[in-house]
């Protein structure tokens, strides 16, 4: 069902967004699932503004600063540098090898 979502947004006409979200409806029906059937309310409720997005690629403001401020993320740990590195291993049970 997510991913019937993401190919709805992804879509580059209103025809094109008519035919997955008539493919969305038909995943909802056949589901029955709350989950399924909540997004599904969310999705029509929401139908106008997806519209929009879909014409014009237009988000708020508030959701392209989020998108820039994650874009720039890793998965890399973050390290502290304020923090002095330490020559002691400390393996899974938390205590210092020498001392197992």
């Amino acid at each position: 069902m997510k991913e019937q979502v993401r190919t709805l947004l992804r879509t580059g006409s209103l025809e094109d967004a008519e035919l997955a979200k008539e493919d969305l409806e038909h995943l909802e029906q056949e589901s029955n699932q709350p989950e399924t059937t909540t997004l599904w309310r969310t999705m029509c409720r929401w139908w106008k503004e997806i519209e929009v997005l879909i014409v014009t690629g237009a988000t708020t403001g508030k959701v392209e600063a989020n998108n820039a401020s994650t874009s720039n993320t890793s998965n890399a740990p973050v390290v502290d540098s304020s923090i002095a590195p330490t020559t002691q291993h400390v393996l899974c049970s938390g205590a210092p090898p020498e001392q197992r």
